[in-house]
């Protein structure tokens, strides 16, 4: 049985290549064409190390003066050693030039359908599939979509998991004056063809074995979605909490679709969080953090997901160092919006 690997690297790109059952991963990758570092090929050296960040695997050797028993613990791999037993991804703390790999790849998709679905956000359905084409990426990656009728390009992350028959979904904030904005709002029609380069980013869901919290500020649910799909789709055992903040009520939007988890993900919990509501507003307020469970997060390792814009990462990094959690491994992306 064959099965499918990514490769992400330090510069946030990411290959894709299939495997064959029982093969050496280095070698897979090499006859893909992606030149991982190497030296001895006999698991002593360490130069072709990684990380599984996701799926099952195996080693054949591994010298203890290369890895650690803490470093395999921790998911730390030699490529030359390794066999995958399951669909799988792999970080590697080196930029992807040095594999002399191409990527990320230029796709062209065709718009189905556009809706805002709150005061200040719209979807944006696409459909890759009448190409011919088919666009590997993690849950949680983004791509730069190009705007038609411009040179513009504009990065968004994939509100959907991988596959899915090449549908794609983006959550796109509507600015008073930008130039996707403008061109959701005022010209964009069901057939319009839009080129989009992916995939990008090193924020991804990794190998899930702890509960989660999933942290969400403004269309930084975008990534999460795709996230929490891929989790419904695993049939996922481990808790999962999601924090979703915005700076007015009506901004929230897929609620719905958020609240269908509960019945996806078993312990599956959903907080909002209003940083400026209105009076009529009867939900919890103010800044994210400060609505955070501390013994939830003490009680045992945790995983943190957070996605959204710069001033809400940097408040929840100081927040959990203040409250010295080191049992929590948290993974972020800051995303800054454009103004045009």
């Amino acid at each position: 049985m064959n099965h499918k690997v990514a490769f992400s690297f330090a510069d946030g790109k990411t290959l894709f290549f299939p495997i064959q059952a029982n093969e050496i991963l280095l070698d897979a990758a090499l006859r893909n064409g992606i030149n991982i570092p190497l030296d001895c090929r006999e698991g002593v050296c360490g130069t072709c190390q990684g990380r599984c960040e996701s799926g099952d695997y195996s080693q054949d050797y591994v010298d203890e003066e290369v890895l650690s028993s803490q470093d395999l613990e921790q998911r730390k791999m030699l490529t030359c050693q390794t066999r995958v037993k399951s669909d799988a991804a792999f970080y590697f703390d080196f930029v992807s030039s040095l594999c002399n790999a191409a990527g990320p790849h230029q796709f062209k998709a065709t718009v189905t359908d556009v809706k805002q679905v709150s005061a200040s956000t719209a979807i944006l359905h696409l459909d890759l599939g009448t190409t011919g084409q088919s666009l590997d990426f993690l849950p949680g990656q983004y791509a730069r979509l190009r705007i038609p009728g411009t040179e513009s390009l504009r990065s968004y992350s994939f509100a959907n998991r991988p596959g899915n028959h090449n549908q794609l979904q983006f959550l796109i904030r509507l600015l008073p004056d930008g130039v996707m904005s403008n061109y959701i709002r005022e010209r964009c029609q069901v057939g319009d063809e839009i080129g989009l380069e992916a995939p990008l980013g090193a924020f991804y869901l990794r190998h899930v074995a702890k509960p989660l919290i999933l942290v969400a500020g403004g269309t930084g649910l975008s990534a999460l979605l795709g996230m929490l799909e891929e989790l419904a789709e695993r049939s996922c055992t481990q808790p999962v909490h999601l924090y979703y903040g915005v700076r007015d009520a009506a901004d929230l939007c897929e609620r719905a679709r958020i609240d269908a988890y509960a019945g996806r993900i078993p312990g599956f919990r959903y907080t909002e969080v209003v940083s400026d509501p209105s009076p009529h507003w009867t939900g919890k307020r103010g800044y994210i953090a400060e609505h955070f469970n501390s013994d939830e997060l003490r009680d045992g390792e945790v995983d943190m997901y957070v996605c959204g814009p710069p001033p809400m990462v940097e408040s929840i990094k100081t927040w959990l160092q203040a409250q010295t959690l080191d049992n929590v491994h948290l993974y972020y992306e800051k995303f800054t919006e454009s103004n045009t």
